[in-house]
C-alpha cells in the first residue's frame, strides 16, 4: 500500500521539479537496541508548499520482512531528531503545541520578537506500544542535538540559554523582558559573532543530561507535575548534594536533569558530542578562538560532578567524537593546522579517555575519514570516507590496524552497527537515486564491496526517480600527469547526430567532491531539459589522496582552475557532446571558480555563480569566521598578497560572458556583500548579467517555492544563452 498523498510518476512522465520535490527526503537513520527496527526522518513539502515538514517513520531491519515501512508521527509542525530508548519507545523533537498546556501560556523562541511565530522545539516521547506522544520538556531556548546512551538510556541534549540565566525559568523571564522592552540588540565582547545563517547570542548553547523518562507515566502522574518543575540543578542535582543554584525546568518529566556546562560563550558553536554507554560522562568538541587560530578540542564532562577535562593539546581540529562501548577510548576525526606553505591533513584518531594520549590507528590510510561509529563489541570502528567519487564505508580493525572497504557503490551516511555484529545499516545514494536505506555486511574479505541489501521504502523505487540520464565515469590527464576524475550525466538520446549541450557544475568546499544525490544542485533536472552535466573533481577534492588536495592548497586560481578546464576538454572530445554550446555553474567555492573562470576565458556561453566569493580580502573580514581562512591564505594584516592575487575581482575588466548571480541575504559564510560587489562590478563594466536575490535564504536555497524559482531562473538563463531561446522571466519575480 502506497503512502497517502504521495505522487508516484509513471515511466512516461518527465522528471520535472514537481516530481523532484515530491521525493521523500530521508535522514537521521537510527537502529533500535535489539537490532530489529530502524527509524528515520522523512521530509516532504508542507501542504502550503512554503516549507518542508518531517515525520518519523519506522522500517523493519530485515529486508525480507513482510512489514512495510509505516509512519509513526504526524503533526502540522513536523518532527525530527528521533532516537530509540532502551525499551523501544522513541524520543524526538518538535515545535508542535502541547495539548495539555495552558492555552494562555506561550512557548518561547530564540529569535527575539519572532518568538511567538517561531516556537522552539521541545522533546517528546512516543511509547513503544503505541499511543499519543507526550511532551517531556520544552525549555524556552529549545532542544536539539539529542543523544541516548546505549547502555543506560541517559538522555543528552543541547539548549540555548542567556548567560545570566541559572535556570530555564529565568531564561524565559530574561527573553520576555527583552521582548517587552522591544530590544533585539546583542552586545558582543568576543569573536566570532555569526555562524552560517545567524548572529550568535544573546543565548548560548549548553549541554544537559537526564535519566530516561518513566515510560509508564500515566495521565494522573502527568497532572501531578508541579508547575515549579523538576529541580534539576545547574552543575549538580539534589541527590548529589550540590551547592549550585537549582535550574528549574518547569513541567519537565526528565528525572535528574543536569546542566553539564553552564555558560559556554562560543565554545559550543556547531558542537559534536557523544555520551558514554553507562551515561557517566560526555565527550564534546570545545571551540577555542585565539587571535589567528581557531579549532575544536575534545573535552570530557563528568555527569556527576560537572568536571570538564580537555583531552587534546590546543592544536589542530577534532570533530565527531564517538565513545567506545567500554568508555575507555574516543574515536574522532582529526585535522592538522594548515599554513600557506603547509596543507592541512586529516586522519582517524583514537584518544585514551584516562590519559588523553592520542594516535592515528591507520597511518597508511590516504583519505579524509569521518563519521566514526563503533561496533557494538568495541573491536572495530566503522568510518565514512570520500573515495574516487563515492563515499565508502570502511572498517578499521583495532587489534591489527587493518582497514577494509565494506561498500563503495554509492554515497553512504548515517551508519548504525547491529548488536549481533553482522550488519551496518546506512542511507545510500547515487547521482541517480535519492538516499535510501540499506544494510551492509559488517565484514569484508577484500577490497571488493561486501553484501549490500536494500530496505524497501515508498517513493524511492526506480519508477519514482529520473530515468532519462546515463551516468558515466570520465578521466582526463592534466599537464602534470595527474588524472582528473569526473561524473558525466548525459541524456540517453545524446549522439553524434544530436550532441547534447554541456553544463559543468563545480563543487563547493573547496575540500569536497561530487558523490551521491544532491537536493540543492541536482543535475537530473538539467538532463531532463536536454543538457549533459559534467561533475568534475579538480585539485583540492577529497577521495584521491593527500597529494591531490595539496595541488590546490592556497592556490585556488592555479591547479583547481586548470583541472576544471582539463576535465571539460576531456569530456568534449566525445562526439555526443556539443563543444560549441557550453556553460559553467558553481556555488560557494564552486562560485569562486565560476567567477575566476569568467575572468580567464570567453569559451562559455553562460556562467551561473551562487553564494560566490569575489573579493577575498573583504570576504575575510565579513565571513562568519575569517580565522579559518588564515590557515590557508595567511594573516591578511601582515601579508594580503594571497588574498589579492587570487581574487576574481581583479579580472573584472576581462569578463564578457553573461552571468547569473544568486545569493541569499542570510548567508554568513559567504556574505551577501560579495554578491553586491560582484553585481556592481559587472554592471559598471557593461557585462550582461542578472541578480537573483533571496531575502529569506542563507548559503543554500531551502524552501520549496524558492528552490522552484532557483531552478526556473537557472534553466531559463541557460536556455537563453546556450540554446538560443527567448528569455522567459519566471513567475512571481
Amino acid at each position: 500500500m502506497l503512502a497517502a498523498g504521495w505522487h508516484y510518476r509513471t515511466m512516461s512522465e518527465p522528471f520535472d521539479f514537481d516530481h523532484f520535490v515530491a521525493i521523500p527526503r530521508l535522514s537521521g537513520l537510527k537502529l533500535s537496541s535489539d537490532g530489529r527496527r530502524l527509524i528515520v526522518s522523512v521530509a516532504r513539502p508542507a501542504p502550503d508548499g512554503k516549507s518542508f515538514r518531517a515525520a518519523i517513520w519506522t522500517i523493519d531491519a530485515d529486508p525480507a520482512a513482510t512489514d512495510r515501512p509505516r509512519r509513526l508521527t504526524r503533526s502540522a509542525k513536523g518532527e525530527s531528531e528521533a532516537h530509540f530508548l532502551l525499551d523501544g519507545s522513541v524520543v524526538f523533537t518538535s515545535t508542535r503545541p502541547d495539548p495539555d498546556a495552558d492555552p494562555k501560556a506561550k512557548r518561547g523562541g530564540d529569535k527575539g520578537a519572532a518568538a511567538e511565530d517561531e516556537p522552539s522545539a521541545g522533546l517528546w516521547l512516543l511509547p513503544a506500544n503505541g499511543g499519543e506522544a507526550r511532551l517531556l520538556i520544552a525549555p524556552p531556548g529549545g532542544v536539539g542535538g539529542v543523544r541516548v546512551a546505549a547502555g543506560s538510556g541517559t538522555l543528552l541534549f543541547a539548549s540555548n540559554l542567556h548567560p545570566a540565566a541559572e535556570s530555564f525559568d529565568r531564561d524565559g523571564e530574561i527573553e520576555s523582558a527583552r521582548k517587552d522592552a522591544g530590544i533585539g540588540a546583542i552586545l558582543f565582547e568576543s569573536f566570532p559573532i555569526q555562524f552560517w545563517d545567524h548572529y550568535l547570542g544573546p543565548r548560548q548553547a549548553r549541554l544537559f543530561a537526564a535519566d530516561p523518562p518513566d515510560p509508564s507515566a500515566s495521565e494522573i502522574m502527568d497532572s501531578e507535575v508541579d508547575s515549579g518543575g523538576n529541580d534539576a540543578q545547574a552543575g549538580g542535582d539534589a541527590e548529589a548534594g550540590s551547592d549550585d543554584q537549582a535550574a528549574e525546568a518547569a513541567g519537565s518529566q526528565l528525572p535528574k536533569l543536569r546542566d553539564l556546562t553552564g555558560p559556554t560563550g562560543t565554545a559550543l558553536i556547531e558542537p559534536a558530542y557523544d555520551i558514554a554507554a553507562d551515561g557517566s560522562f560526555v565527550a564534546a568538541t570545545w571551540r577555542r578562538h585565539v587571535v589567528g587560530s581557531v579549532g575544536d578540542d575534545i573535552v570530557v564532562i563528568d555527569r556527576g560532578t560537572g568536571e570538564r577535562r580537555v583531552l587534546t593539546d590546543g592544536h589542530g581540529n577534532y570533530a565527531e567524537p564517538a565513545i567506545s562501548p567500554d568508555g575507555r577510548t574516543i574515536a574522532c576525526h582529526r585535522t592538522t593546522d594548515g599554513a600557506p606553505d603547509e596543507p592541512a591533513t586529516a586522519s582517524t584518531w583514537l584518544i585514551d579517555v584516562s590519559t588523553g594520549e592520542g594516535h592515528n590507528p591507520a597511518p597508511d590510510l590516504d583519505l579524509w575519514p569521518h563519521g566514526p561509529t563503533w561496533s557494538v563489541d568495541g573491536s572495530a570502528v566503522f568510518w565514512l570516507a570520500e573515495r574516487l567519487g563515492q563515499v565508502a564505508i570502511l572498517r578499521l580493525e583495532l587489534a591489527t590496524g587493518d582497514v577494509a572497504v565494506l561498500a563503495h557503490d554509492g554515497a553512504y551516511s548515517d551508519l548504525c552497527a547491529s548488536p549481533d555484529g553482522a550488519w551496518v545499516y546506512a542511507l545510500r545514494s547515487t547521482p541517480l537515486r535519492a538516499p535510501h536505506p540499506v544494510r551492509v555486511a559488517a565484514r569484508a574479505a577484500s577490497d571488493a564491496a561486501g553484501a549490500v541489501e536494500e530496505l524497501p521504502f515508498p517513493g524511492l523505487g526506480d519508477s519514482d526517480l529520473p530515468r532519462r540520464g546515463i551516468l558515466e565515469r570520465l578521466s582526463a590527464r592534466a599537464d602534470d600527469g595527474v588524472q582528473i576524475e569526473s561524473w558525466l550525466l548525459r541524456p540517453a538520446d545524446a549522439s553524434p547526430e544530436r550532441p547534447a549541450p554541456l553544463v559543468t557544475f563545480v563543487h563547493g568546499g573547496p575540500v569536497g567532491a561530487w558523490s551521491g544525490w544532491h537536493w540543492r544542485w541536482n543535475p537530473n533536472l538539467l538532463v531532463e531539459r536536454g543538457y549533459a552535466v559534467l561533475l568534475p573533481d579538480p585539485a583540492f577534492s577529497v577521495g584521491y589522496g593527500q597529494a591531490f588536495i595539496d595541488r590546490g592548497w592556497a592556490r585556488w586560481h592555479e591547479r583547481p582552475y586548470t583541472d576544471v578546464i582539463t576535465a571539460i576538454d576531456g569530456a568534449l572530445a566525445r562526439d555526443d557532446l556539443d563543444s560549441e554550446r557550453t556553460a559553467l555553474m558553481g556555488g560557494s567555492f564552486g562560485g569562486y571558480m565560476a567567477n575566476w573562470v569568467a575572468g580567464q576565458t570567453t569559451r562559455f556561453l553562460a556562467i551561473v555563480t551562487h553564494a560566490s566569493l569575489w573579493e577575498l580580502r573583504g570576504f575575510h573580514g565579513a565571513t562568519d569566521d575569517g580565522w579559518w581562512w588564515e590557515q590557508e591564505f595567511g594573516d591578511p594584516y601582515k601579508d594580503p598578497s594571497l588574498y589579492e592575487e587570487q581574487s576574481p575581482s581583479r579580472n573584472i575588466g576581462a569578463i564578457q560572458t553573461p552571468m547569473l548571480v544568486i545569493h541569499g541575504e542570510r548567508d554568513a559564510r559567504v556574505p551577501v556583500s560579495e554578491a553586491l560587489r560582484l553585481w556592481t562590478d559587472l554592471t559598471r563594466h557593461g557585462v550582461e548579467a542578472k541578480f537573483l536575490y533571496f531575502p529569506d535564504e542563507n548559503h543554500w536555497i531551502l524552501k520549496p517555492a524558492n528552490s522552484r524559482l532557483w531552478y526556473a531562473t537557472v534553466l531559463g538563463f541557460l536556455d537563453q544563452h546556450v540554446l538560443g531561446k527567448e528569455w522567459v522571466r519566471p513567475d512571481l519575480v
